[in-house]
Order: structure tokens, then C-alpha cells, then sequence
């Protein structure tokens, strides 16, 4: 993650350090060393991935690259959006996102949760399935829409699975269980998202420097009530991803750049909207492609 960069930017590796003092634990380390399987905690996957974002976004600012209008992030995503934008220190966002994780583990006990990626059907459809394969004390519903055609969807792991043959019935083909057993953005993380409250009103936050474009709602919040409010309700509600990135658009932006390990998001944005612009930047070959070309635009 990010070894590459690192080797060119040492402002990679001072937004590791900084991170891991708020979170407690070696990021840089791990991440490049591992264990796996600590690693793949979501406790601490959420910070490493937190470090990742920042060192990016930094190593961006490191090179000269454009100023960004406007900035979003996808689910974990959305704190390094706020970290960049001015409205929490890394350090206490990586210590946020840790106990985040810890709580989201503790909301939703193994075998309890289930997620699954659902590819080529539409929205509604997805909407209908969930509906009918929730009842009793078992729940399922949409957690992230991801683009057109792709959306995940979570909550416990029995009514996933009736979701998952009611759409084999309708012949949606491409539904598969994915390798997580905590339903993120569930209502099955109400109570972890009222305990991240009272942490987040514990810590020193300033309204962001710039527009950032909040998962909830497909909206820019610019007081610290509101951005907090935003992101707690994340953790319970669907991610609007198709709808941050129209708003983007609709806010001017044309270019995107994707600050992290990975080129996950670009290609999202491609299938949201193709005139849009948008390039990984977590290599030293992605990051000089990006000025270059942008440059000579």
C-alpha cells in the first residue's frame, strides 16, 4: 500500500506516523508487512486506509498538483475527504475510524451480518428483493449504490440470502456474497453510530476549508453540527455514491483524482459519467501520467 510513493514522497510516510500515534498501532508496518489477518480487521483496516487517503492527498499537494474544487469519499473514504479539507486532524481521525471499526465488529458479531455485490440489475428491482426478504428480526436493505447497475446491499446474513435467491429468480445473474460480516450502512449499526456520536462530540472539529460532498445525501454540509450529523448517519444509511459523483459534475468538476491505494472509484466514476475525467494517483507512474496530461489539457 503506497510503498512506491513513499519511496519518492516522505510525506507519505509522516501521514502514516501520524496516523498510527492516533490510532494506536503501527500503520505503516502493517501495512506493508502485514500480518494479514490483523490487517483485514476492520479495526484496523479503517485507519491504514484513512493513512492512505491523507499520505496521497498530500503527496499530490507535494508534486503541485491542481487544488480540487470540490472533494468526496466513498464510506471510509468520506473522513479522508474531511481530514484533507481541513475539518478534523488525521490523528484524530485515525483514532475516530479505529474505534469506528471496533464498534461496527462489536454491532454485528460474526455469522450475525452479510453483504453482497448485486451487477446489472436496476434500482427498484433491488429496492422490491430487499423488501420481501426482510421480515421477522431479519433485515436487508441497499448499503451503497454504487453506479448504475451496481449496488451492495447488507444486513443479516439470513435475509441476505433470501435476497439473493429472490433475484436468481428474476434473473439477475450477477449477485455474489462478499467477503465482509459486518453490514456496513445497515440499520444493524444504528447503536455503533450513536456510541461514534458521542466520540466525534469529543474531539476538536472546524467546518471544512472547501466542499465536501457527503455520502448520506449527495450533499455539501458546512458546519461541524452537520458534517458530524452526516457522517454518523453513514454509518446506518446507504452510500449515495452515484449521486456524489453527479454532484460533483454538477458543481463544475471535470477532472477527478483518485487519492489512495487502488483505482476502485475511477472506474465507478466512469460508469456514473463518462465526461468526467477521473485517474488513480496512488503511484509515482499514476501521479506523473495525471500532471502531465492534465497539464498539457
Amino acid at each position: 500500500m503506497l510503498g512506491e510513493l513513499a519511496q519518492r514522497h516522505a510525506c507519505v510516510r509522516a501521514a502514516f506516523d501520524e496516523a498510527s500515534e492516533g490510532a494506536g498501532v503501527d500503520l505503516w508496518t502493517l501495512s506493508q508487512e502485514g500480518p494479514d489477518t490483523q490487517l483485514n480487521s476492520t479495526e484496523f483496516t479503517q485507519p491504514a486506509l484513512l493513512a492512505a487517503g491523507v499520505a496521497a492527498w498530500r503527496a499530490w499537494q507535494d508534486v503541485g498538483g491542481a487544488q480540487p474544487a470540490s472533494l468526496a469519499g466513498h464510506s471510509l473514504g468520506e473522513y479522508a475527504a474531511l481530514v484533507a479539507a481541513g475539518a478534523l486532524s488525521l490523528h484524530d481521525g485515525a483514532k475516530l475510524v479505529r474505534l469506528r471499526g471496533q464498534l461496527m465488529q462489536d454491532a454485528a458479531p460474526a455469522g450475525t451480518g452479510a453483504m453482497a455485490a448485486v451487477l446489472g440489475a436496476e434500482d427498484a428491482l433491488v429496492l422490491e428483493v430487499c423488501t420481501l426478504a426482510s421480515g421477522g428480526d431479519a433485515i436487508v436493505v441497499p448499503a451503497n449504490f454504487n453506479s448504475p447497475g451496481q449496488i451492495v446491499i447488507g444486513g443479516h446474513a439470513a435475509a441476505v440470502d433470501r435476497a439473493l435467491q429472490l433475484l436468481a429468480d428474476r434473473g439477475v445473474r450477477k449477485a455474489v456474497k462478499l467477503a465482509v460480516s459486518v453490514p456496513s450502512h445497515t440499520p444493524l449499526m444504528r447503536e455503533a453510530a450513536n456510541r461514534l456520536s458521542e466520540a466525534m462530540n469529543a474531539m476538536a472539529w472546524s467546518a471544512p476549508d472547501r466542499p465536501v460532498v457527503q455520502n448520506v445525501d449527495a450533499e455539501v454540509h458546512d458546519t461541524v453540527q452537520s458534517v458530524r450529523d452526516a457522517l454518523v448517519r453513514q454509518l446506518y444509511l446507504p452510500v449515495q455514491w452515484t449521486g456524489c459523483v453527479q454532484a460533483l459534475g454538477a458543481r463544475g468538476v471535470t477532472r477527478i483524482a483518485e487519492c489512495g491505494p487502488g483505482k476502485v472509484l475511477s472506474g465507478l466514476v466512469k460508469r456514473i459519467d463518462k465526461s468526467l475525467d477521473a485517474r488513480p494517483v496512488g503511484t509515482p507512474a499514476e501521479m506523473d501520467a495525471a500532471l502531465t496530461e492534465w497539464s498539457n489539457a
